[in-house]
């Protein structure tokens, strides 16, 4: 074994902070090491990172967020497979570590016309995370209790990716010089584009259905045609479930008060701003 015999060693970066993921970070150890404690060391992002970070295509496909996650918590081997239950804890551990304990977000003020800041407090907003109970499953009004497949951060991107893809091609089609007739047609294979990839989304965040006698459902085409014969409102039902969710272990608003003056303009004395850690903002 040959020492690092580098006189600057000791400035290399080391871990910042520790965080547990609300998973509790049961992955197999080709995606997560294990870890003893239940936590993982969180390193600052390098020069090298923060340049990922402002790259448009490197944080449109999701490699360069996968770098640096995989760069700040070498636990992490495959970020592609972390579970989006626990995707904000990192990328908030990976701002604390390297920016420090608060966030300044801009938003507008709903009714008063204007814009105001607020400063977030990180590790409040972790430890409420961390108190977040994983569920796995849910139940349907027929009876139906489904297993849910958690969607991996490689899905999320997808989803993002192919969305906005669809978003801007519509765009084009409405400012194109194209007939009433071929923006209809296109108009109509983006719609279907947008549903497949709504279905497709479902049936991935599906791991088994089980009927109330207990018959368990694992096979995809079996749970393929479950989601294409099904009527609406049971499908709807499934997806708001499913949606609810997702959204464990993500940020919940910011609640504020409005100001007298911001009263005065007509914001209500009260509201929610969302936090969203969009890593085109969030880093760079």
């Amino acid at each position: 074994m040959v020492e690092n015999s580098n006189p600057l060693n000791k400035y290399f970066r080391q871990p910042a902070i520790y965080v547990s993921l609300p998973t509790g970070g049961d992955y197999p150890p080709h995606i997560v090491t294990p870890s003893k404690t239940g936590e993982f060391g969180v390193m600052p992002m390098t020069a090298k990172d923060e340049i990922r970070f402002k790259t448009p295509d490197a944080l449109m496909n999701g490699e360069g967020v996968v770098d640096v996650i995989q760069s700040c918590i070498p636990d992490i081997k495959d970020a592609w497979q972390i579970k989006s239950y626990d995707l904000d804890t990192v990328l908030i551990a990976i701002r604390i570590a390297t920016y420090g304990e608060t966030m300044d977000i801009n938003f507008n003020v709903p009714g008063a016309n204007e814009q105001a800041s607020h400063t977030l407090n990180l590790p409040a907003i972790l430890d409420a995370i961390k108190n977040v109970q994983i569920k796995n499953e849910c139940m349907l009004k027929d009876g139906l209790k489904v297993q849910v497949r958690p969607l991996t951060y490689r899905d999320v991107t997808n989803t993002s990716l192919t969305t906005f893809q669809q978003q801007k091609l519509y765009s084009a089609v409405q400012d194109s010089k194209m007939t009433d007739e071929e923006k209809t047609k296109k108009f109509d294979e983006a719609f279907k584009a947008l549903t497949e990839l709504s279905m497709g989304l479902l049936l991935k965040n599906i791991e088994k259905i089980t009927t109330p006698d207990g018959t368990e459902v694992t096979d995809p085409m079996q749970i393929k045609e479950f989601i294409d014969n099904a009527n609406a409102g049971t499908i709807t039902e499934l997806q708001e479930k499913l949606n609810e969710l997702r959204i464990q272990g993500s940020t919940k608003p910011a609640k504020l008060k409005a100001t007298e003056e911001q009263i005065k303009k007509g914001a209500p004395a009260s509201y929610e701003v969302p936090v969203t850690f969009d890593t085109a903002n969030f880093f760079v």
